[in-house]
């Protein structure tokens, strides 16, 4: 069994090294999107290596790790499929980012603080890995059914996105807006649910020693999706794209929070 520290620094080294030849495929294959996929899947991967060579109690780990799994395997998966399908055209957001700096190695540093922001959001699971009380504590439980439950909302909001995309080409048109189900209250639905995913990992790690650090987690969650790559960029593609008809669905409709419509 390793201790914290080593299992930390092993953990922030296969981040930075799966990182790294991250980097040299998205940069070969000149599709940054595939990003997104390394670092959802990275957590999942990171999380089960403190499974298994962490001293904490067998169920805990196990509980964590299932947890981390379902979420980054079903999130890699599908941000994987949509990225392929699209491919070779990218992200918007990372386009706007090649825009912005070129071709050049900043993508390299960008990837290595994306392999370090990584390392950072896996820690509810070291610290879970490395907890010897024998019992789950209410908060354990609580936390990690609301990281599930907000899975589960972050699944249907993209089945419905996913779902939408297949059929406006065919049958609504180009410049058809998702206003129904999920996205009727929210404009980014699958955002909010994502926020959520981290408050419950978060919480359920809150009662370990060092347990309040990993509220950095869904602080820097919802800066990245309110501030940084997720709604800002999302939102002025989606201006660009559809003008007057996206506008009308911002002024009617909650930005992330679930609402009802204006």
């Amino acid at each position: 069994m390793w201790d914290m520290t080593h299992l930390a620094l092993l953990g922030l080294a296969i981040s930075l090294i799966v990182f790294g030849l991250g980097w040299v495929v998205c940069a070969r294959i000149r599709n940054y999107g595939f990003l997104d996929v390394f670092w959802t899947l990275s957590i999942g991967a990171l999380a089960s290596l403190y499974s298994l060579l962490g001293s904490g109690t067998l169920l805990r780990r196990g509980a964590f790790a299932a947890a981390a799994l379902v979420w980054s395997l079903r999130l890699g998966i599908y941000i994987a499929l949509r990225v392929g399908k699209s491919h070779p055209r990218e992200d918007p957001r990372y386009r706007s980012l090649r825009e912005r700096w070129g071709d050049t190695w900043g993508f390299l540093l960008f990837f290595e603080l994306q392999a370090v922001i990584a390392f950072i959001f896996s820690m509810p699971f070291l610290l879970a890995s490395m907890n010897g009380a024998p019992q789950l504590g209410i908060w354990e439980v609580v936390g990690l059914g609301l990281a599930l439950a907000a899975t589960a909302g972050e699944t249907l909001a993209d089945y419905q996105a996913q779902r939408f995309k297949n059929a406006r080409s065919e049958q609504r048109g180009k410049n058809a807006i998702l206003d129904t189900g999920l996205w009727r209250y929210s404009r980014h639905p699958n955002y909010f649910f994502e926020s959520l995913v981290w408050w419950g990992f978060s919480l359920a790690a809150f009662g370990f020693p060092w347990g309040w650090t990993t509220l950095l987690c869904p602080i820097l969650m919802l800066y990245f999706l309110l501030r940084v790559t997720g709604i800002p960029l999302t939102e002025k593609h989606s201006l660009e794209s559809h003008g007057e008809a996206y506008r009308s669905y911002q002024r009617r409709t909650n930005r992330f929070i679930p609402g009802l419509p204006r």
